[in-house]
């Protein structure tokens, strides 16, 4: 199986859940480019319609042959592409509170857009305080100390000022509306899952995406935000494992 992260995320969310499931499932976890460990160069674009061609590439280059994929957040958008419009194959698909559906990206991330490189310049005290209330503002039930730290620590270098609204600025909804239409063709088993109290992304998203693709199922978890690993662990666990086991 593989296990796919989101913005401004990194493997890192996933990896208890690595190690939890590595005693039945040989589990691939992996950095998008622009994030986590990989490269931050500035040259190296990080928008979604790279991010699926290149899931698509590491799934061949890894051998594996219809994996079981479990993607959050932009995850969702990168793991579609590669699998509608790269032909990527999944022995089946976990969707949890991802981006797949217009209307996606915040104010913030307009704001951002349109100035990126002033972004990028900011003093480190004043970007670290602009991280942290915005990685805060996707957990509902609050973040330890040491939580915020794992998701900020990757943006927090000079490199990854830059890199952090960079991401931000090539977030576009071309990238998931080109998948639109082919989310009715999809005959890979399908789970949504989706946290109740989800702000970034609310549960209607995923509410639509299940009536888009043929078979899915839904399952709301209850009070968690967009950080369901961390408001929710023992219920997102328990879901995936129930999933995992049912079509693996």
């Amino acid at each position: 199986m593989v296990l796919c992260h989101g913005t401004p995320w990194s493997s890192r969310l996933w990896e208890p859940y690595a190690h939890a499931l590595s005693s039945e499932f040989t589990v691939y976890l992996w950095d998008m480019p622009g994030y986590g460990a990989s490269s931050k160069h500035a040259d190296h674009p990080v928008d979604l319609a790279v991010q699926g061609e290149l899931f698509a590439d590491l799934l061949a280059h890894w051998e594996l042959r219809e994996p079981h994929v479990v993607a959050h957040d932009y995850g969702g958008a990168v793991s579609l592409r590669a699998h509608l419009l790269h032909r990527a194959m999944y022995g089946s698909l976990a969707l949890v509170d991802v981006v797949a559906l217009r209307p996606w990206g915040s104010d913030f991330f307009r704001l951002v857009a349109a100035g990126a490189d002033t972004f990028a310049a900011l003093p480190p005290a004043v970007h670290r305080g602009a991280l942290e209330a915005y990685v805060r503002g996707a957990s509902h039930r609050g973040l330890t100390d040491e939580q915020l730290a794992t998701l900020t620590e990757p943006w927090l270098t000079a490199e990854g000022q830059a890199a952090f609204y960079r991401q931000i600025a090539q977030a576009d909804e071309r990238f998931t509306d080109e998948f639109h239409d082919l989310l009715s063709t999809i005959t890979t088993p399908t789970r949504v899952i989706w946290g109740d109290r989800d702000t970034w992304i609310p549960p209607d998203r995923g509410r639509r995406l299940v009536d888009l693709i043929p078979g899915a199922e839904l399952e709301i978890i209850e009070n968690a935000g967009h950080l369901v690993q961390y408001d929710a662990p023992v219920e997102l666990a328990v879901a995936l494992h129930r999933w995992l086991t049912r079509t693996g």
